[in-house]
């Protein structure tokens, strides 16, 4: 139970974004929806298994307080992400025209505040500098969840693959659902991901 929890806590930003996209007529190739998902799958192995690695050194109920912890920080972040990322919007310089480089830290951060800004160069069409772009921007919550999942007893190589498979269905699902039956792209539902990973955290108490 509490891994489907964990991935509904990883996708719901995925899905939401991709009704915004869908709403806007931005469309997302399926070939760029598959490496998004390979990127996000990536840092949050990495994160998966550098916690496998800490854990080994250290007693099980520091592992679990850590454990708590992140799952509670990023449940009362994720919470309230919706109103942070209004604060923070307002410092962008939304007329000025977006450039992008091998890696500009202004332009992530303006994609994680707005994931629409990913289309920097307004073609209604993501491209794979602008997927990879993407692909940072949603998965920020990952690294630091991979720690918390590290820590518990989950089957860490089922968990990845179901993380992928979920992942790219919430991307189909989402543009389908856009396409279909919205017609705006300001949906804030990060809230239900911060409830989730609330939910787990006190299930490992």
């Amino acid at each position: 139970m509490e891994t489907l929890i964990i991935i509904l806590s990883l996708v719901v930003d995925s899905f939401v974004t991709c009704i915004g996209y869908s709403a806007m007529n931005i469309k997302i190739p399926l070939k760029y929806i598959f490496i998004i998902n390979i990127i996000s799958i990536l840092i949050l192995s990495t994160s998966i298994f550098s916690g496998n690695y800490i854990e080994s050194f250290l007693p099980s109920y520091i592992t679990k307080t850590f454990s708590f912890l992140i799952f509670f920080i990023i449940g009362i972040y994720k919470l309230f992400e919706g109103i942070f990322k209004k604060f923070f919007s307002k410092f962008l310089n939304r007329e000025k025209p977006l450039t992008i480089k091998i890696f500009d830290f202004k332009f992530a951060f303006q994609v994680y505040i707005d994931e629409i800004k990913a289309d920097f160069d307004k073609s209604k069409q993501i491209s794979l500098k602008e997927s990879i772009y993407l692909a940072l921007a949603l998965s920020l919550d990952s690294f630091a969840v991979g720690l918390g999942i590290s820590f518990l007893k989950i089957n860490s190589y089922l968990f990845i693959m179901l993380c992928f498979v979920f992942g790219v269905v919430s991307f189909v699902l989402g543009s389908f659902i856009g396409k279909k039956f919205i017609n705006k792209s300001n949906i804030d539902l990060s809230w239900l991901a911060g409830i989730c990973l609330l939910l787990v955290a006190f299930m490992k108490l």
